[in-house]
């Protein structure tokens, strides 16, 4: 554990040096900044879900939801390690209490463990904090994971993981994604498990049931499909540029992963395209506009409704984003070369409904290839996905 708390401690003083440049980076110091004084005080049993980020959150989200219906009695507390989570979601009404997840010291764990008393604690999808995992089951938690996934790479089954493998023996069950999951934990003696598949899919197809309209870009697309490029990052933007700013001459909507002046500028840069920001519209946008910029977070999912493909960003080495969503609405979907730690890219590529590409000809060529193919592609996605 000594190397794990030198660890913990070393990206936390990046992450605060990053903190004088980075927006993101200074979200997560403040955001932890002074957090024993805002704890609650708690009606009823405490149960603890935790997401890393924003796609983990709604994986939980039907648990949490249905355990909440079951259990009105209980409170409910929901933490997040990233800021693309909590920034979008602590509003959430389905918690009794949100906030960012203490750094994993023994102190912040103990401390954190011995306010709030969870009877029972739910980690999804990932990220295993030893010292929360010890604490609370040395304070009497019962531990879960929910949509777990495994791979042969994670220290849990090299020879230097001893550690993690004693916090995966904590846990009282895990409901696991898929059987590769399931083979990994037995290959450590682990057989507390449940194979009971992704709760995304359910997720996104409820919410395109629920999708709200946005008036200002259906006037502008006037019955027209668009390109959707989904949290995009700047190397995903560069192997887009030389194909939308000189071939491309369809309508683009565009939605970063990360918001902000200095991002938008960064894009506008790269793309030479008669381009509008949605946060300036004032009443309409002007029909010579090929590039609308979607600067602002919480309405991705909105606006794939308005597709007929889709690129999603992150496959270009930060990890791949949310596929479910643009599928959900029946768009063939392209992606980087990096994602293998997403089981749902392979199946899709596997299913003929998602592309990876690798440079921007291969891209060119995958886009020419959709077009000629969209609605056969639309048909098979919703077949899917349904």
């Amino acid at each position: 554990m000594l190397f794990y708390a030198i660890g913990i401690r070393a990206y936390a003083f990046i992450v605060r040096i990053a903190s004088l440049f980075n927006p993101k980076a200074k979200q997560w110091v403040k955001g932890r900044k002074n957090w024993r004084r805002s704890l609650p005080t708690t009606d009823g049993d405490v149960v603890w879900f935790h997401a890393a980020s924003l796609g983990e959150f709604e994986q939980g989200r039907p648990i949490i939801e249905d355990y909440k219906k079951e259990h009105p009695e209980d409170f409910i507390l929901l933490t997040f390690f990233s800021p693309s989570g909590y920034e979008i979601r602590k509003n959430y009404s389905g918690a009794d209490y949100i906030c960012y997840l203490p750094l994993d010291t023994k102190k912040n764990a103990k401390d954190f463990i011995q306010h709030f008393q969870p009877k029972a604690v739910f980690f999804i999808k990932y990220e295993f904090w030893l010292n929360y995992i010890f604490e609370a089951k040395k304070q009497g938690s019962k531990l879960y994971v929910i949509s777990a996934l495994f791979r042969e790479q994670q220290s849990f089954f090299k020879w230097y993981g001893g550690n993690f493998r004693r916090a995966l023996k904590q846990f009282d069950h895990f409901f696991v994604q898929n059987i590769k999951s399931a083979q990994l934990l037995e290959s450590i003696s682990i057989n507390n498990y449940k194979i009971t598949g992704d709760t995304r899919y359910d997720r996104v197809m409820e919410n395109a049931k629920k999708v709200a309209s946005l008036p200002v870009i259906e006037n502008w697309l006037n019955g027209e499909k668009a390109l959707i490029i989904g949290s995009s990052w700047k190397a995903d933007e560069e192997i887009l540029a030389p194909y939308l700013n000189t071939t491309y001459r369809g309508k683009i909507i565009l939605a970063s992963h990360e918001v902000g002046e200095e991002r938008t500028l960064e894009i506008l840069k790269t793309f030479s395209l008669k381009a509008e920001r949605y946060t300036k519209i004032e009443q309409s946008i002007s029909s010579e506009t090929q590039l609308l910029i979607i600067d602002c977070i919480g309405i991705l999912a909105n606006v794939y409704q308005y597709g007929k493909m889709a690129y999603v960003g992150g496959a270009f080495g930060t990890g791949l984003h949310n596929i479910l969503e643009p599928s959900a609405f029946g768009l063939p979907v392209v992606f980087g070369p990096i994602h293998d730690k997403f089981p749902e890219a392979t199946i899709h590529i596997n299913e003929g409904i998602a592309f990876s590409v690798g440079t921007a000809q291969e891209l060119q060529t995958t886009f020419t290839a959709i077009e000629s193919n969209l609605e056969a592609l639309k048909n098979s996605c919703l077949s899917f996905m349904q």
